[in-house]
């Protein structure tokens, strides 16, 4: 594990957020990660996710989803995350992990089609079946998703339909021009569940 361990530091060393007066029990695992610099890169954030044992099996969490879930709350647009950042994440990336072992029922730690399916819907996505059909192809190996790409998918989905800036949107939808991406944005019904 991380060695926790406060870092001298001033307020303007975290514009991503400094905590108050009163110390955050997460700010110590984040300043252990972060380092001196006072923000989390998608690298750090794969350690600490791998090290934590988010993913199972300390297998490595996937480099790319760090830097969907960096992007989902980057704010300042810094390509890191500050503490309030990194705190508001930790929370989001448990309650997906509560979810995706509650979705689990076989517990092989991985989410079946079916599983998946009825995650979303609890999430309150209303899918397409052809869009259902995308997003196993996308994130299942072998028809199991792990909860790497299940957080991954989680990501996209809250970005694609959440209420965000049209530009923002676009951009994304640039960069990612799949046409499972088109298709879910296409159909997906959904109210604010995040």
């Amino acid at each position: 594990m991380l060695k926790c361990e406060m870092l001298c530091c001033s307020p303007s060393q975290f514009p991503g957020g400094f905590p108050g007066s009163q110390q955050d029990p997460l700010y110590g695992y984040f300043s252990a990660v972060a380092g001196q610099d006072g923000h989390v890169s998608a690298e750090e954030l794969q350690a600490c996710l791998t090290q934590a044992n988010f993913s199972g099996g300390y297998k490595p969490f996937n480099l790319e989803t760090c830097r969907l879930m960096i992007g989902m709350l980057d704010r300042d647009m810094s390509g890191s995350m500050g503490f309030n950042e990194f705190k508001e994440l930790w929370t989001v990336i448990n309650a997906w992990k509560q979810h995706f072992m509650a979705m689990d029922r076989d517990r092989s730690g991985t989410v079946d089609p079916q599983e998946m399916n009825q995650a979303l819907s609890s999430m309150g996505y209303r899918l397409s079946p052809q869009a259902m059909n995308c997003i196993i192809k996308r994130y299942s190996c072998q028809g199991k998703i792990t909860f790497d790409d299940y957080v991954a998918c989680c990501v996209r989905l809250r970005s694609l339909t959440g209420k965000r800036n049209v530009n923002l949107l676009v951009r994304e939808l640039l960069l990612q021009p799949t046409l499972c991406a088109r298709h879910a944005y296409k159909s997906v019904k959904r109210k604010s569940l995040f």
